[in-house]
């Protein structure tokens, strides 16, 4: 067990001290324990270190907004052990954070392991949304659903003590650390990275996975040079835990190869290992076969020079855009541009967006109460709505909107306030009542 300092994560060891170590990462909602049935037989090889995400399992609640931060977290946690090399095996959001490591720091992960894991996670709509439940409601709704989501019906109605350890795990972490994780989430899409993964890689998926299923996993595998896949039978999305026997054959298969010679930063170049054992299932002949790997050496990335003057805003307001407003907006008010209108939606874009809501001195809850407060004086009821949206977004409360349009009624009018509550009651109702 470990004290926790900020910018470090809770963690436990197990297995020799002097093995090689194997890093196994949980995903969103759960604790380390998630990885419990694989640990006896992993440790008979590796020094597995497990760890616990911010507010997750008794851990300390200090939240992390991006997968790069938690991985900057995880690594200072393994720097101030020492422990410079490992193996690196996650599920769901502890299998981004492996993404992350692999992506930016390739000198130390040796080997990878992606379980129920995507480039990209749904859309940072869903994940924003989610956030807004257990901001309003707190994470009850998420808990009673998480059964659902995580294990097949079957595994389900047969396990009720594991389904009641699930419920459990999600109710006791911290909200505002899992509205965080979902910010993450949300943030997260390395699609156009995949390319640049240079360690031997393993993507697991179960085959009855509703939340990252086996077409997340061919994405990883088409876009990671060597990858190959591995479809568990019988098993949801917390595969490791409804199928720990294969899940734990698999990851020894994989992690028994020879670790990958180091990176070397002064030539840009990685000695090319023999081809890692084709991690298979005994009894799963359906398993999708993969092509032996091809040995690449990535191109040196060429800096441009930077040029001179102030950046343009847009890319930066599109961006802010999108987080506030939600890319089901953005995508609607782009596609429905033309000639006429094109050139009004690239000035909001760059100068609302990229100049105003992208300046540093107020956050973003601050200017979504200007901006409420703005739109009721106003009138301008149907923008009044997709900002209350964005205002429960950027983390303002239903009690928090109210005290700010009751706040309008006195400087605005009684009878603009009267539109303004209908609008928001409306949009509130709709985006904080949990689904059935």
């Amino acid at each position: 067990m470990s004290e926790t300092p900020m910018n470090t994560l809770q963690y436990r060891f197990d297995g020799p001290e002097d093995a090689p170590v194997l890093i196994l990462g949980p995903s969103l909602g759960t604790t380390w324990h998630m990885w419990d049935r694989q640990v006896p037989e992993l440790a008979k090889q590796w020094r597995v270190f497990r760890f616990d995400l911010p507010g997750h399992g008794g851990a300390p609640a200090h939240p992390a907004g991006s997968v790069t931060e938690l991985a900057a977290r995880l690594l200072a946690t393994l720097d101030g052990l020492g422990v410079q090399r490992f193996g690196y095996a996650g599920c769901a959001l502890g299998g981004a954070i492996g993404v992350e490591l692999a992506l930016r720091r390739p000198d130390r992960v040796a080997s990878l392991a992606l379980v129920a894991t995507s480039p990209r996670f749904g859309t940072a709509d869903e994940f924003r949304q989610r956030g807004v439940i257990v901001r309003t409601n707190g994470l009850d709704p998420i808990a009673r659903t998480s059964p659902e989501r995580w294990f097949t019906a079957g595994f389900a109605a047969a396990q009720p003590a594991i389904t009641k350890w699930a419920v459990q795990m999600v109710r006791t972490t911290d909200p505002g650390c899992y509205i965080a994780a979902c910010e993450a989430l949300a943030g997260f899409d390395v699609r156009p990275e995949l390319g640049r993964i240079g360690v031997p890689t393993l993507v697991l998926v179960g085959s009855d996975d509703q939340v990252t299923g086996p077409a997340e996993a061919r994405t990883l595998v088409a876009g990671i040079p060597d990858a190959r896949l591995a479809v568990v039978p019988g098993a949801s999305h917390l595969v490791p835990v409804e199928q720990p026997a294969a899940v734990s054959d698999l990851l020894v298969r994989h992690f028994s190869t020879a670790w990958q010679p180091a990176y070397d930063s002064t030539t840009g170049q990685m000695a090319i290992p023999a081809p890692p054992v084709k991690p298979v299932l005994a009894a799963a002949p359906h398993i999708a076969p993969q092509a032996s790997p091809i040995a690449e050496i990535a191109p040196a990335v060429v800096v441009p020079p930077q040029a001179f003057g102030r950046p343009d805003p847009y890319d930066a307001g599109l961006k802010v855009r999108r987080e506030v407003l939600g890319d089901a907006h953005v995508d609607r008010a782009l596609a429905q541009a033309d000639g006429f209108s094109g050139d009004f939606q690239e000035f909001i874009t760059r100068y609302a967006w990229g100049e105003i809501w992208d300046r540093p001195g107020l956050d973003r809850r601050s200017r979504s109460c200007v901006t409420l407060t703005a739109l009721v004086a106003g009138g301008h009821l149907e923008e009044l709505a997709f900002h209350t949206r964005a205002a429960l977004r950027n983390g303002l409360t239903p009690v928090e909107i109210k005290e700010v349009l009751l706040q309008a009624a006195v400087y605005c009018g009684v009878p603009a306030a009267n539109s303004a509550f209908r609008v928001a009651q409306q949009v509130i109702r709709e985006e904080t009542t949990p689904e059935d």
